[in-house]
C-alpha cells in the first residue's frame, strides 16, 4: 500500500505597496486564507518550528583509530526501498525486510529494531543499506546486508532512528 502525504508550501511573495491599515488588513486576509487552505487539506502534516532539545543526549565517543580510504571505499552503501517488512516469528527483536536494491532481485535483510519500529510503518520507506557484507544466518533466515541506523542515549533510554532518505532517491543509488 502506498501512502501519499499532501503538503502545502507557503512561499514568500513580493510585498505589495500599501500603507498603514490597508497593509495590515491585506496581511490578515492572506494569513486567514493560508490557514483555511492548510486546514482544508485532510491529514496535512504539521511542521513544528521548534528545534529538538539535545541537552540530555549522550553519544558514543568517536573511534580513535583511522580507517584508510581504500578500506572505506570497499563498503557499498546503497539506497534501498522497503517492499515488505514483517516481524520474525519467535524473535522479539528482529524484523525481516524485503528490499528493492535496484538489481531487480529482492534482497532480504534482518534488523534487530522491532523495539523501535512496527513493520507496517516502514513499508515504502527509502533507507540506507550496506550491501556487500557476507550473508549471515539469523533465526534460520539469511540476511544479506545491514540497514544503517543512528543510535544515542537520552538519560538512561537508548534511542534508535533508522536512516531514511528522500523518497525521490531511486533504489540502488550509490552513496558516497
Amino acid at each position: 500500500m502506498t501512502t501519499y502525504i499532501k503538503t502545502i508550501q507557503i512561499l514568500p511573495t513580493m510585498k505589495s505597496i500599501k500603507t498603514g491599515s490597508e497593509e495590515r488588513k491585506g496581511q490578515s486576509e492572506t494569513s486567514e486564507k493560508a490557514a483555511e487552505t492548510a486546514a482544508a487539506i485532510e491529514g496535512a502534516p504539521i511542521i513544528s518550528a521548534e528545534k529538538p532539545d539535545f541537552s540530555n543526549v549522550q553519544i558514543e565517543p568517536l573511534f580513535e583509530d583511522f580507517v584508510d580510504f581504500e578500506t572505506f571505499s570497499k563498503s557499498d552503501f546503497r539506497a534501498v526501498k522497503v517492499l515488505e517488512c514483517e516481524a520474525v516469528p519467535k524473535s522479539k527483536k528482529l524484523l525481516k525486510f524485503t528490499l528493492d536494491d535496484g538489481t531487480g532481485t529482492p534482497r532480504t535483510i534482518l534488523s534487530g529494531i522491532h523495539a523501535y519500529y512496527e513493520p507496517e510503518e516502514l513499508v515504502g520507506k527509502t533507507c540506507v543499506a550496506i550491501v556487500n557484507l557476507p550473508p549471515r544466518a539469523m533465526m534460520g533466515i539469511e540476511s544479506c546486508g545491514m540497514l544503517l541506523s543512528a543510535v544515542h542515549k537520552e538519560g538512561d533510554e537508548e534511542k534508535l532512528h533508522l536512516l531514511q532518505l528522500d523518497p525521490h532517491i531511486p533504489a540502488g543509488a550509490k552513496l558516497y
